[in-house]
């Protein structure tokens, strides 16, 4: 390929050799008028052979000749141009003078100019053809033309009408796919007020400053500020997002405008864009009558992005679960530092793609989100501008756009941008002050015989429940005392409802003597060991009863709203996790049960973290932003890959270490406290269920709400208890019965 530039028009010798369709095409032109004209006198004179009728139009028509003849001559002078260069020299510098004499006119001159002597050569041949058809003066025929067309508009009626109602066909057809999805609430159909929704009193209070700037919006304007217009409402599912938007409109007195999150998936590409214009037409309309409107989109996520990273400065990264108790570290790091992170963000939610309403959709909503302020209306756009007149701007349309998602990261960076969301509230798990007031507000709907220390205890013992799983639980509970032919609510009722939302219903099985100890000895471990090493949480339950997918279960709580976590907690959470392996092993000589495989990917997991990620173990770099950065690789594809199996082999080791140091302090924790695991493992198979404060009573030999744990503080019936495990323990050597029947004591 040559390195030399393509040669300007002023660099070249000779002009550039035309192509044989501009040599020919007004040839061409003025040979299709010749032969019409011919057409036409044969047409008017049958008996006229055709050479008759060429000479006839040659003398009458002379003067096509004669722009033959100059298109000739002008073809000749192009060929000069191309092969001789002194020709093409002076030609050039003879156009370039009239050129210059040209250009004094301006460009827009210029422009017209041409424009009238186009429409002027145009009208000339018509008028000629339509002589020669007529038999008239070209100037005379230009004038019959209009009384032709005439004659002719019913046919031409009958076409225009024919494309009309083909053409209405696919208008109509948008025009129905282009409707549902969006339903629309006056405000005397809109009911609920702020005070229906509870539990989120910090979100509502900065709502209420965004709904008095839409009543009165003077309030900031006259101060040269804007209203703002957009809300995005995130967080986890059930906690109110969507009770808020109603409240919005009914606290407003405006129109509430629902839209479904599949209002814009469509077959056919473009309706969606249709769907768009038509909500914001309506809301528009709306604005401009009830001096405000609010529309809600549910499930915004639905809308989709463009592939293109997400922001991540507006909200706080710590949306996922491993990261929710971090703080917000990104606003003291440098821009540099920013865009690292924020480049990683897109590495990691590029992955997510488009989807959504589809190509067009989102575009459109954007545009209609940031572009009201172009003059509207047919009158506005074109009669004034005919006239002369400036469009008027269009009115300050009140449209409070509130949307709501439980994957704020799904959404387009550009959607989430100031002017169209100005503001972004998470709405997450409510306090215990908030599950309080939740429970009050339902529980005042029904019949119950809680206190308020009861109903303060529910609030503690049901840490991350919502909204909405607070409802179901009260009609849960509601459901099972009708089922015992009572109309009111007691506390043993919401346990059970909770037990039952929390755990699913146990499964109709009946475990054999050995397996039901084992089960017992397992989870007796766990209880132990989070009663003696995790202050942090406390236990909520226990039981033996088979479910869906666990055969027992221990499950605890936090008992106050906890917001960081610590290292000491941590190992904590792993030793309890431990301790199932630990005990098996410690109970049955050495020998354990697949069923600890969950108990060790969750201790794995935690130390995992705590090695890599979170600076609680025998380093301090993140393997994270290693294993990003390849961190390790001296070089070259073999070389990455074996820095990066290193790196993985030092963290597994760091791991496996920190691991097996915990397992062992478990072991010391349970051959400690060896007769409590027993007695506890007891209680299970006697009770199958029991709540925390009885597990606690069985470690301590008290008296429990529903297990007496006295009898267990006795040695003589320890050593039944031991006798009894010794047994279990042959029988699962030799797959047999136990030969020594479980213990019952007194009450039991």
């Amino acid at each position: 390929m040559s390195d030399q530039s393509r040669l300007r028009d002023s660099d070249r010798k000779v002009r550039i050799h035309l192509s044989a369709f501009d040599r020919t095409k007004f040839l061409g032109l003025f040979s299709l008028v010749y032969l019409v004209l011919v057409w036409a006198a044969l047409a008017d004179n049958p008996i006229l052979s055709f050479w008759d009728g060429c000479v006839q139009i040659s003398q009458s028509k002379w003067w096509i000749f004669l722009l033959v003849a100059v298109e000739v001559i002008r073809q000749l002078h192009f060929a000069l141009s191309e092969i001789l260069s002194p020709y093409h020299g002076f030609w050039q510098r003879y156009f370039s003078f009239v050129d210059r004499q040209l250009h004094r006119l301006s460009d827009w001159n210029r422009y017209r100019l041409s424009r009238v002597i186009k429409v002027l050569l145009f009208i000339a041949l018509l008028a000629v053809v339509l002589g020669a058809i007529y038999k008239e003066t070209p100037v005379r025929a230009l004038f019959l033309a209009p009384k032709v067309i005439w004659s002719a508009l019913p046919m031409l009626g009958q076409l225009l009408f024919a494309v009309f109602f083909i053409l209405i066909q696919f208008f109509a057809m948008f025009w129905f796919l282009s409707k549902g999805g969006i339903d629309t609430y006056f405000p005397d159909d809109i009911r609920t007020r702020f005070s229906d929704v509870w539990g989120q009193d910090h979100v509502l209070n900065r709502i209420r400053e965004n709904l008095l700037f839409l009543e009165s919006p003077q309030l900031i304007e006259q101060h040269g500020g804007y209203v703002p217009g957009g809300i995005l409402l995130w967080g986890p599912p059930g906690t109110g997002k969507t009770l808020m938007a109603e409240s919005m409109a009914g606290e407003t007195g405006k129109p509430f405008v629902f839209v479904d999150p599949g209002a814009f998936n469509n077959m056919f590409f473009g309706v969606g864009v249709l769907k768009v214009k038509s909500l914001f037409r309506k809301l528009r309309k709306l604005a401009l009558r009830y001096g405000g409107v609010v529309v809600f989109f549910d499930e915004a996520d639905s809308l989709g992005n463009r592939g293109i990273a997400t922001s991540t400065g507006r909200m706080n990264s710590g949306s996922s679960a491993l990261s929710s108790t971090a703080c917000h570290g990104g606003d003291y790091l440098s821009g540099n530092s920013k865009y690292l992170l924020s480049r990683e963000s897109f590495v990691a939610n590029s992955a997510m793609g488009s989807g959504g309403g589809g190509m067009g959709t989102l575009q459109a909503l954007l545009t209609e989100l940031s572009g009201l302020k172009k003059p509207r209306g047919f009158f506005n756009r074109i009669v004034r501008r005919a006239l002369g007149m400036r469009p008027k701007n269009p009115p300050k349309y009140r449209i409070l756009v509130v949307m709501a998602t439980n994957m704020p990261e799904a959404l387009d960076e550009a959607l989430l941008r100031p002017g169209r969301i100005d503001r972004m509230y998470r709405v997450g798990y409510p306090s215990k002050a908030g599950r309080i007031r939740t429970y009050e507000g339902y529980l005042a709907k029904v019949s119950h015989s809680l206190s308020t220390e009861e109903i303060d205890k529910l609030a503690t013992i049901t840490p991350y429940a919502t909204g909405a799983t607070i409802k179901d639980t009260i009609n849960e509970a509601l459901i099972m005392a009708i089922r015992n032919g009572r109309t009111a609510i007691s506390w043993s009722d919401v346990i059970k409802a909770k037990q039952l939302k929390d755990l699913g219903p146990a499964e109709d099985v009946e475990y054999i003597d050995r397996e039901r100890h084992a089960v017992a000895v397992h989870e007796a471990c766990h209880a132990v060991m989070a009663y003696l090493v995790r202050q942090h949480m406390t236990i909520d339950l226990a039981t033996i009863e088979k479910g869906s997918d666990y055969l027992g279960m221990v499950a605890s709580i936090p008992p106050d709203d906890q917001f960081t976590r610590w290292r000491t907690e941590y190992e904590a959470d792993i030793l309890v996790s431990l301790a199932s392996l630990a005990g098996e092993r410690m109970f049955f000589d050495g020998d354990n049960s697949s069923g600890v495989s969950g108990d060790l990917e969750s201790a794995t997991t935690i130390a995992s973290f705590m090695e890599g990620h979170w600076g609680m173990g025998q380093t301090i770099s993140s393997h994270a932003s290693n294993r990003r950065n390849e961190v390790g690789a001296p070089g070259g594809a073999k070389g990455k890959d074996d820095g990066s199996k290193e790196l993985r082999m030092a963290l597994a080791d760091r791991i496996e270490n920190n691991l097996s140091g915990l397992l062992s302090r478990a072991e010391i924790v349970l051959r400690d406290n060896r007769e409590k695991v027993l007695a506890l493992a007891h209680a299970l198979e006697t009770y199958k269920t029991i709540s925390g404060d009885d597990v606690i009573a069985v470690m301590n030999a008290e008296m429990g709400p529903v297990v007496d744990g006295r009898p267990y503080g006795s040695s003589a019936n320890l050593a039944k208890i031991e006798e009894y495990h010794s047994a279990a323990v042959v029988a699962h050597k030799s797959h047999l019965r136990p030969q020594v029947a479980i213990p019952l004591f007194d009450g039991q």
